[in-house]
């Protein structure tokens, strides 16, 4: 065989020349309309955006107006100022708001896992909804996931993110006597059992036997959470073994019947060697505080009428150090309390307008000087810690509000109001992600699921996407597609009888709207002469004949056993 010949540098380089291809290039005309559908190039292309407008929008609350220039001498003084002013308003992040029209009815409930990247919101619509805040743009803010933990037959209380295992378990509170839980996509994994309901003793049930209202995770333990009841009860669960309580918490009320429900729950994180506290309000007015490790066979601190009896008390918060307590109850006050001495209040506020809600959110501040807390007007009050005067206030909706929540991470409140819309407060400079992801994210494409007036959402549909058969035929058209088709006509359909030939064609059809004795009545003088039926008795017995009312015999005593002889 014959080897191939060895190639020079410079002939391999006129070979690949002469395999060069040359594309042509469509010669077209600057006004020619055919440019309107070629590409200009490949790829996603994102138009560039001013973030500068997008935060205008979002602004809540107007800049203040510029201040009057000042000498160089007092520039000092001025850049201390400013950074006093800044300080001050970013200790609350409430410049800017983002809302979601996240349900139809009031959201009960908002919970955020420890990331901050996923909400969960619970409602009175008996539906909980997941958002994801990295999925959602300013032209979609829809959350991926809907649930009926009940099957559309109870409301939620509560959703609650578990803090320890990142998020990844929801407690779940519905109108039932039923916990769940669920993974954080949304998929159920535990449901608790339900109690025995015709047993009294509330210690033999194994899970609870009336409405759940309230529940917590234990802060320190990823397994255990705590329910409260309305058959005065606060079960403790561990989520491995769903099938009976794992402690249990009976409150005993001076009431009648001995029992009473509980209104709230809140769970204190044990601080420098103390232990963890479990605090409740009963529906009889009393503030109870287990001792979170046991013993539960009662109360280690109890406060008889710490609020009106028999009005509902929704409000409940521990703070940072586990030292302050906070009530808040449609008696229309507002508490504070000492867990080291729990006689009397430290201060009380009366007459704060509370919303008409099971659930009225109150919390404190990361630093345990101020409370946050909502009121029938959908204001915003910032309350001192020391005296419960509102310090600031903030008008956010027109609905009350009835849940809050602040994100320490993201260090922005979340409000859900009465109209079922969530309320989003943060600071372009103060916060981090969160609605500021929002803002920031591109916008999506246009897709089918946008159009109101073809979406499959509820919420959202159009008046328009609906096609009533009475509906006048100059709204529709009678060819149009989505006309449902109208029932054939037969000889029976012509006509249709009304109740005025009902009653002239068919005997007695007016005996129903009479009453049935006087109708009787009224043949009594006729069946007395003209006797139709008792025409048999006319010649025998001519005159009627009733029995005479027997006496009534009076019984006899029984006779007394005598006694057996031995």
């Amino acid at each position: 065989m014959s080897k191939p010949l060895k190639q020079l540098p410079g002939e391999e380089e006129e070979e690949e020349e002469d395999f060069e291809v040359e594309t042509e290039q469509l010669q077209l005309s600057a006004d020619d309309p055919l440019r309107n559908y070629l590409p200009s190039s490949f790829g996603r292309q994102d138009t560039a955006r001013d973030f500068d407008d997008i935060y205008s929008k979002a602004r809540r609350i107007p800049l203040p107006p510029p201040k009057a220039p000042k000498d160089k001498a007092d520039d000092s003084d001025d850049d201390s100022d400013d950074d006093d002013s800044d300080s001050d308003d970013d200790e609350f992040p409430v410049s800017h708001s983002l809302e979601l029209k996240a349900h139809s009815k009031a959201v009960s409930s908002i919970s955020l896992d420890p990331s901050g990247s996923r909400i969960a919101t619970a409602s009175h619509d008996c539906s909980l909804k997941l958002y994801d805040f990295s999925s959602m743009s300013m032209d979609h803010l829809h959350a991926f996931r809907t649930i009926e933990p009940t099957g559309g037959s109870h409301h939620v209380h509560a959703a609650k993110f578990s803090q320890l295992d990142s998020g990844q378990s929801i407690l779940i509170c519905p109108a039932a006597p039923q916990a769940k839980i669920y993974t954080r996509d949304g998929h159920e994994s535990v449901e608790f059992v339900k109690g025995d309901m015709y047993l009294r003793d509330m210690h033999n049930t194994k899970g609870h036997v009336a409405e759940i209202t309230a529940g917590m995770w234990h802060p320190t333990d990823i397994n255990v959470c705590a329910t409260a009841s309305a058959d005065s009860t606060i079960r403790m669960w561990d989520v491995n073994h769903k099938r009976h309580h794992k402690e249990i918490m009976v409150h005993k009320s001076k009431s009648k019947g001995g029992r009473s429900r509980m209104c709230c729950l809140a769970w204190a994180a044990p601080q420098e060697g103390a232990k963890s506290m479990l605090a409740s309000v009963a529906l009889d007015g009393s503030l109870v505080i287990y001792p979170g490790n046991g013993p539960f066979s009662r109360p280690a601190m109890e406060v008889r009428g710490a609020h009106q009896a028999e009005t509902w008390t929704g409000g409940i918060a521990f703070s940072g150090d586990g030292r302050l307590l906070a009530t808040r109850g449609q008696d229309q006050t507002v508490k504070l309390w000492d867990t080291r001495k729990l006689k009397t209040p430290l201060a009380t506020r009366t007459a704060f307008p509370t919303p008409h809600h099971p659930e009225t959110a109150l919390i404190f501040s990361n630093n345990n000087t101020s409370l946050l807390t909502g009121d029938a007007s959908g204001n915003l009050h910032v309350l001192s810690a020391a005296t419960l005067t509102s310090s600031e206030t903030h008008a956010i909706s027109a609905s009350p509000i009835v849940s809050l929540t602040h994100h320490t991470r993201l260090n922005q409140l979340l409000l859900g109001t009465a109209g079922g819309s969530v309320h989003i407060l943060f600071s372009p400079t103060a916060s981090t992600k969160g609605a500021k992801t929002v803002l920031e994210a591109p916008l999506r494409k246009r897709h089918i699921d946008d159009d109101a007036s073809l979406t499959t959402d509820a919420a959202a549909i159009s008046g328009d996407a609906i096609m009533v058969p009475s509906q006048p035929k100059s709204k529709r058209s009678a060819n149009d597609a989505r006309r449902p088709a109208m029932p054939a006509i037969t000889p029976w359909g012509k006509s249709q009888p009304d109740q005025e030939h009902i009653r002239n064609s068919i005997m007695l059809s007016s005996m129903r709207d009479e009453d049935p004795r006087e109708a009787l009545l009224k043949y009594a003088d006729k069946a007395e002469k003209d006797p139709m039926f008792t025409g048999a008795w006319k010649k025998n017995q001519p005159t009627t004949i009733y029995a005479e009312p027997e006496e009534e015999e009076e019984e006899e005593e029984p006779d007394k056993k005598k006694k057996r002889r031995w």
